[in-house]
């Protein structure tokens, strides 16, 4: 069968839906198929091929030459001799079949199979698209919401929901509204991909500050550590590979322009950046910024230390409930311990003053 219009429509849908032919053509032979079998009641002895040089579409089917046909697949010798006049029972002749003789049912049933077989590849391009992305940040629209979830747009004609729990506090939820997530987890449901997604994560700052700071593209600079208390601040540690390349002022950018849209992109919550070392003493102290050390006391192999501070600085250096050396301690990595002067001496903790430290 000569179909010009078929095979125009085949590149349409290819390029509209960004599907591959050849997985389009499997799914159009398996709905041909399914066609004959519902008018021959087998297809098992049937086969298509697609000619797209020639516009053909050739369907053809093998059966066994008897005297009187009981069984799907079998052609009476009377038949078969019309067709080839040297036929005899117990050959197996090809007869070429044409798609347009099935029936309205059988044609039906066809284009069922071609619409169900279309959605389930855009589904699993779908999946694979957002499988690649595990991991990384998006951009997404609001487009529906309720008391309790904020639906998104992905793209790819995909949709997610968020728990208005997990959206930071500033957030502006509004239908039309544009959100940066990051994308924790993808699976593929019965009903197509699901993507799981998070405005809570840590991972959110990273990519935020990676996708503003080019030199930790190039591997200059790096994370090496990050703490977040979603919606109200976060630590990030970072280290230069190159002792000319300062890792904060990278990170921060000229007059706190590449900051500023990480900042944006959170809706104003806080972000600490320090600068990590090798030297215990340095990232400890570095990690507790604002707070004003006297003294540290490190055990390396505990990866744990006591930190001294002035009387009227340990509300400060601790943090609010905590946050500043939580904070401080999950982005260096160290156990840390905050004590005053007084606690310090009321428990008979030695300490040597850090140059640096105010007397």
């Amino acid at each position: 069968m000569i179909s010009k219009d078929f095979f125009k429509a085949l590149e349409l849908i290819a390029l509209e839906r960004g599907l591959e032919k050849e997985k389009i053509l499997e799914i159009m032979e398996r709905g041909i198929l399914n066609a004959y079998k519902k008018v021959y009641n087998t297809s098992e002895n049937a086969k298509i091929e697609f000619n797209e040089e020639k516009n053909e579409i050739l369907l053809s089917a093998d059966y066994l030459v008897v005297q009187e046909p009981e069984n799907p697949g079998e052609v009476s010798l009377k038949d078969a001799k019309k067709r080839r006049k040297s036929s005899k029972i117990g050959d197996m002749i090809t007869i070429k079949e044409s798609p347009k003789d099935f029936g309205r049912i059988a044609a039906s049933s066809a284009k069922q199979i071609l619409t169900q077989g279309l959605k389930q590849l855009e589904r699993e391009k779908a999946f694979e698209l957002f499988k690649e992305r595990e991991n990384e940040m998006i951009n997404t629209e609001i487009v529906a919401l309720n008391k309790d979830f904020i639906t998104l747009d992905l793209g790819q004609n995909l949709e997610t929901s968020l728990p208005r729990k997990e959206l930071l506090r500033s957030d502006d939820s509004r239908v039309g509204s544009r959100l940066k997530v990051y994308i924790t987890k993808v699976e593929m449901t019965t009903k197509g991909p699901k993507v799981f997604v998070s405005r809570t994560d840590k991972n959110l700052v990273k990519r935020l500050i990676e996708q503003v700071c080019p030199e930790i593209h190039d591997g200059t600079v790096e994370i090496m550590g990050i703490a977040r208390d979603a919606g109200d601040r976060c630590k990030v540690a970072v280290y230069s590979h190159d002792a000319n390349v300062d890792p904060v002022g990278s990170v921060v950018g000229y007059k706190g322009s590449r900051i500023t849209e990480v900042l944006e992109a959170l809706q104003g919550e806080k972000i600490d950046i320090y600068e990590w070392s090798k030297d215990p003493m340095v990232l400890i102290q570095n990690s507790l910024e604002p707070a004003k050390i006297i003294a540290i006391n490190p055990d390396k192999k505990k990866k744990q230390a006591i930190v001294i501070v002035k009387d009227k600085d340990l509300t400060a250096a601790i943090g609010n409930k905590g946050q500043n050396a939580k904070l401080a301690a999950q982005s260096c990595g160290w156990k840390i311990e905050i004590k005053s002067i007084t606690q310090a001496k009321d428990e008979g903790i030695k300490y040597r003053r850090l140059d640096n430290a105010e007397a």
